[in-house]
């Protein structure tokens, strides 16, 4: 283990533990067992329907799509699908679940282990193991802030299909938990299950904390639910290991718990004593049958499935010559990537991952849109770059006429025309500028020519200021070299 996996407690290093189950709600427009609607920010109780609300005689059917969508997931994980499975009830009792249990899976799911790789940012790739990917319905939600003396109950979201997604423990990290975080998100994104939109509640993480000295047993774990951000789970992680740890060291035990993280103090408490899955006496929903697939089918599915970020990832490095560290951040959005692609397209990938990433990013970012909203499409910056690429402007040039770009809403070709931006490649006007640069320091070049190297830097930046940025780079370092030799 690299020592970064390890705490310093008093009483020396500690290993966190880390395992997730993620709840990542499966897009489809309707429930997993009704038609009710799943549109986000719905009055309350606008979205029920007699199923969700648990009426007498009301069975559940279920919905196909969402099955289908749960198995593309796995597919994309690289899992093991069960052609087998069975819904079970889970049985107990909260005031926003109204039929007293939930429909899920318990021992045979629907998806069974599958792996799951980590981008580390030194480059390095981490393989986390997946469990199982099982699905279930939602429960509805308890309103507290409505009244100061009575609780509310909203079922909009119940019934809702959700996929739970069970991580072994093999996170070491708070760094890694997070990252795990994205990369799901970022494969469902790909895949269409899933929107992955943690700020509505499309994402919700329990994670799973334990503490061990290094080779030892492993501890006893605390479960902290739907925490619904990465910089929240990963904040949790790191208050709960130091509780977990305080505790050992002063001669105490850790609880077998589920704890809830205040996200207002950074901290996390006590919410109930965590029940084991014989708690739930869970048993075969007799309301649905078993769900039995044909390979034939899951192979049709497998079919479908685009392109996922490590294979786009090891294209971008192998076709289009990228670092591993680039292609990464191009790869970690659908978007990004389908962007990065038109502009790459039939130019130099390294050049056009540069702009991406350090231009159109930084720019994008500053003005708080969206890359669908923004004024610089994929052609646009495509023809940027083909301006640089043909030398009729230099890359340091380029920068202003990007800037342009944004504030005008024109094309590079343009810009350039109107501002008389044009690279200056004539070696004779060159020339005469580096003459007359070269006669106002007379005494630069005196000391340049005693020894001086370092002051070439000076005379090329005098240049290119008296040319007004437009004179080729390569020809003035080169016309430089010979005038200055003397």
């Amino acid at each position: 283990m690299a020592e970064k996996d390890y705490i310093q407690g008093a009483t020396g290093p500690w290993e966190i533990v880390i395992g997730m189950e993620v709840h990542a709600q499966v897009a489809s427009k309707s429930k997993l067992f009704s038609g009710a609607d799943t549109t986000f920010g719905a009055e309350p109780n606008h979205q029920v329907s007699l199923v969700d609300a648990a009426m007498p005689g009301m069975l559940p059917v279920i919905n196909g799509f969402c099955v289908e969508q749960a198995v593309r997931t796995g597919l994309g994980l690289k899992a093991q699908i069960n052609l087998h499975s069975v819904f079970d009830r889970k049985n107990y009792f909260y005031a926003d679940l109204p039929q007293g249990y939930q429909i899920s899976q318990y021992l045979q799911p629907v998806v069974g282990k599958g792996e799951l790789l980590l981008d580390m940012p030194d480059g390095s790739t981490r393989m986390i193991g997946i469990t199982r990917l099982h699905l279930e319905q939602d429960a509805g939600k308890s309103l507290h802030d409505q009244s100061p003396r009575e609780s509310f109950i909203d079922l909009n979201r119940s019934g809702v299909a959700l996929m739970e997604i069970v991580s072994e423990p093999d996170m070491r990290n708070s760094e890694e938990a997070g990252l795990y975080l994205k990369k799901l998100r970022t494969i469902v994104r790909y895949l269409g299950t899933c929107d992955g939109n943690m700020d509505e509640g499309s994402m919700r993480a329990d994670v799973n904390v334990s503490v061990r000295k290094p080779g030892g047993p492993l501890g006893t774990r605390c479960e902290i639910k739907n925490v619904n951000s990465v910089r929240f789970v990963q904040q949790a992680i790191e208050y709960e290991a130091r509780r977990q740890i305080e505790i050992l060291e002063d001669g105490g035990k850790i609880d077998q718990e589920t704890r809830l993280f205040d996200t207002g103090k950074g901290v996390t408490r006590s919410m109930r004593s965590k029940e084991e899955a014989h708690d739930y006496r869970y048993f075969p929903d007799p309301d649905l049958l078993p769900l039995e697939f044909e390979q034939g089918w899951v192979d049709g599915i497998k079919a479908t499935l685009p392109e996922l970020p490590d294979e786009k990832k090891a294209r971008f490095i192998e076709k289009l010559g990228l670092s591993p560290y680039d292609a990464a951040v191009l790869v970690a959005e659908k978007e990004s990537a389908d962007f990065y692609e038109k502009v790459a397209k039939g130019r130099d990938g390294k050049l056009a991952a540069n702009w991406v990433i350090t231009e159109y990013f930084g720019l994008l970012n500053k003005s708080g849109q969206s890359m669908e909203d923004f004024v610089i499409t994929a052609e646009k910056l495509g023809g940027l770059i083909d301006l640089i690429a043909d030398n009729t402007i230099s890359n340091r040039l380029a920068k202003d006429v990007f800037a342009l770009m944004v504030e005008t809403g024109k094309d590079a070709a343009t810009i350039v025309e109107e501002k008389g931006m044009r690279q200056v490649t004539d070696t004779g006007a060159i020339e005469k500028v580096i003459d007359e640069v070269m006669a106002a320091n007379q005494d630069k070049v005196a000391e340049y020519r005693s020894g001086k190297d370092k002051l070439f830097g000076f005379f090329v930046g005098q240049t290119m200021k008296l040319s007004g940025g437009k004179a080729n780079p390569a020809a003035v370092n080169e016309l430089l070299k010979k005038k200055l030799a003397g």
